[in-house]
């Protein structure tokens, strides 16, 4: 059984996003709720914990307290931290505690389930973090020019393993700037980008029969056949198997 563990102070908006995971996951996966900081600290020492979803903004504890406690006793649980606020020092903190993803609200469901899904299956990198740089705010060009850089990084990488972290390290931005960035020129996360971009060169492939379905994902970056098989049929409804033989 893997175990998430997901805190958000606002019920709606908990059990919304408790149902998006259930959902999405199916079986095998623990879902537990915490509707504080400190309750999630709780479920994470009662639990197994793999993946941390954290809002920042919780009355008794914020979720960049929880944080810092989960990576000190466990840095190999993925954080992911959800807000509904745009803060230098809250960008800050995402470094400190080598967050795989600093997600701003509104985010949509593939974008939340690319990212869980992508810190369910990436092991945490070992390297520091880059240092904080000032965020800017978005405009046309700024985000362009992020833009631009980060598409030709995606395609020459997309068939590594790659991650937001490894982009924003290799173009030399901080992490959540970057992760900033990138949503405002292209309206979606870097993870959620990255995993539709290697579903479209994955359905091109798909269409030459010579190629078995095993080095589609490999050649499109998912080494995983469940994992990439996975992706797939969230993003077009349909198994690799069953978009071939349509297509064919």
């Amino acid at each position: 059984m893997y175990h998430i563990l997901v805190a958000e102070d606002e019920r709606i908006e908990r059990m919304a996003l408790v149902k998006v995971l259930a959902d999405a996951l199916g079986e095998g996966y623990a879902i537990h709720e915490a509707e504080n900081g400190r309750r999630a600290v709780e479920l994470f020492r009662q639990h197994p914990i793999g993946v941390a979803i954290l809002d920042i903004e919780m009355p008794v504890m914020s979720g960049i307290d929880a944080a810092q406690i989960i990576y000190n006793e466990a840095p190999g649980c993925g954080i992911l931290f959800l807000t509904a606020y745009d803060r230098f020092d809250y960008a800050q903190n995402a470094i400190r505690v080598r967050a795989l993803e600093y997600l701003l609200k509104p985010y949509d469901d593939n974008e939340l389930l690319a990212a869980v899904e992508a810190a369910i299956h990436r092991a945490p990198r070992a390297e520091a973090p880059a240092p904080a740089a000032a965020p800017e705010p978005p405009h046309t060009d700024l985000a362009s020019a992020v833009g631009a850089r980060a598409l030709d990084y995606i395609h020459t990488h997309y068939q590594q393993e790659i991650s937001m972290q490894d982009a924003a390290r290799a173009l030399n931005y901080s992490e959540p700037y970057f992760c900033r960035m990138f949503k405002a020129q292209f309206g979606r996360s870097f993870t959620a980008y990255l995993s539709a971009y290697r579903i479209e060169r994955a359905q091109e492939l798909l269409a030459q029969p010579t190629v078995s379905i095993k080095d589609v994902g490999r050649r499109v970056g998912y080494p995983d056949a469940n994992y990439f098989a996975k992706v797939f049929r969230r993003l077009t409804g349909q198994t690799p198997s069953e978009y071939r033989a349509a297509h064919l």
